[in-house]
């Protein structure tokens, strides 16, 4: 557990108290503060009573009277579409809002890092897709080579939840654009960008907003080095931001499916083929295209932008590059869940918006593709053009008529996934890939998009007899 510093004594709020909120809580508590808890659900309040956690109803007049903070978990609106009653009370009441990123950055550096020979590193990870794979495989990679590695954010446990970090530790951190918003501290030593493209909208008023909010993981604390995804003008916009000249190689920039020159540092990958250059003089070559956990485009995005970080961080290239082969991928991301008589059937439920599934759709060929849900703002447009290796689409969800309607390939209303994947599979040829890649969320039926990937998992292997 990381102790939260600097409110020893004081009386701090926690609103949310599901994973990160309750980790929060506790790491408030060893610090010396005096945390009390809020949550409008009553199963939650019950988790926090049980644990001995004071609870206090902050939509009541007066609640902020005595408190110094109001931290609040990254799912509850702060600002857009409209701020949660409790937070607009806070801020009307004249107190600061953070949340466990702000308090982790403003704590980390406390914990006797004084005494090591090396202190440890931080790396934070945002983007719009591949964050989750980005950390993933950095941590792997981390790993591989005995080098003390912890996942946390978004993925693994909670940033408050790690254990302090020893000599030369590395903490991986997935960062949503909810936490970098909000954040009132981002000091990460080293700051990747994955990529940009239009998600949570109405959270962020428009995509300008959205890219305000992961930008500021970059300017508020100022990243020894900045590792940026150049695919998108956004992230062009933003190297260019963070560098002094041409030849700053404090900027690493990545990009696939086209090479990278000029006097700086590069990582791209290529047909296949991760670069690394500097000076403009290629240093390291990593041939991707047999790694099985890394297929497709995107994910060699991924590997670049992971790559990158490990050079930082001291890895020589045939180190990583031997650890990349080893990465055997994350579960709901590119998953293959089995092979049989020549059809693979890929498990891609993290594919929840238009970009992630269109980059999923890149890595196959002869796709039988499972796909609807909750469709997200401004339709499906951006799906096509970008459909050509879709032998057949089974479109699933509550509005899948609706959504059939709008692709440009074979597409057959299937609703449930019971029915798609018993569809695709009678109708799979050998060298055909049976992929789920919803472009669209999966609340209209499932709790989550892991849970639609396990259904997806679980239909293929009953019907596969494993």
């Amino acid at each position: 557990m990381i102790p939260v510093q600097g409110f020893e004594g004081a009386t701090v709020a926690v609103l949310g108290l599901g994973r990160s909120g309750l980790a929060t809580a506790r790491a408030l508590l060893v610090g010396g503060a005096n945390p009390i808890c809020w949550d409008d659900q009553p199963q939650a309040r019950a988790r926090a009573e049980a644990e001995g956690f004071e609870l206090r109803d902050l939509h009541k007049q007066g609640a902020f009277d005595d408190v110094a903070v109001l931290v609040t978990s990254p799912g509850i609106p702060h600002l857009y579409p409209q701020p949660n009653p409790v937070i607009r009370a806070a801020l009307e009441a004249g107190v600061p809002v953070d949340n466990d990123i702000g308090l982790f950055f403003a704590s980390l550096p406390a914990q006797g890092w004084d005494m090591l020979d090396q202190p440890p590193k931080v790396v934070a990870i945002t983007g719009s897709n591949g964050k989750s794979t980005t950390v993933a495989l950095l941590h792997h990679v981390l790993e591989s080579v005995g080098r003390d590695s912890q996942m946390a954010g978004n993925i693994g446990r909670g940033v408050l939840d790690i254990d302090p970090p020893g000599n030369a530790g590395v903490v991986v951190l997935e960062l949503s654009s909810y936490q970098t918003e909000l954040a009132r501290a981002l000091t990460p030593d080293v700051a990747i960008l994955t990529n940009l493209s239009p998600d949570h909208l109405d959270r962020h008023a428009g995509l300008g907003g959205y890219f305000a909010a992961k930008r500021r993981l970059f300017a508020e604390g100022g990243p020894d080095r900045a590792i940026i995804g150049v695919d998108e003008d956004e992230g062009l916009f933003l190297a260019g931001q963070m560098s002094q000249a041409a030849s700053d190689d404090r900027v690493i920039r990545v990009a696939s499916g086209r090479k990278l020159s000029g006097p700086g540092w590069q990582v791209f990958a290529r047909k296949g083929f991760l670069s690394e250059m500097r000076k403009g003089r290629q240093v390291a070559s990593i041939d991707l295209r047999q790694m099985t956990g890394l297929p497709g485009a995107h994910n060699h995005q991924n590997a670049c932008a992971a790559y990158a970080a490990a050079r930082v961080l001291g890895l020589a290239p045939r180190v990583i590059e031997a650890a990349l082969a080893t990465y055997p991928g994350l579960p709901h991301r590119s998953q293959t869940v089995a092979e049989v008589a020549g059809v693979r059937y890929v498990n891609d439920s993290k594919a929840t918006n238009l970009d992630s599934a269109v980059k999923a759709l890149s890595a196959f060929k002869n796709i039988r593709w499972i796909c609807g849900g909750l469709e997200k703002e401004g339709g499906l447009s951006a799906l096509s053009g970008q459909t050509g290796e879709v032998r057949k689409a089974y479109v699933i969800g509550r509005e899948a008529a609706g959504f059939a309607m709008q692709l440009d390939v074979e597409a057959e209303v299937c609703t449930t996934m019971e029915v798609a994947v018993a569809r695709a599979m009678a109708e799979a040829e050998a060298g055909d890939v049976v992929l789920l890649a919803p472009a669209a969320a999966s609340f209209d039926q499932y709790d989550n998009f892991e849970q639609r990937g396990d259904d997806f998992i679980a239909r293929v292997e009953q019907g596969l007899g494993l």
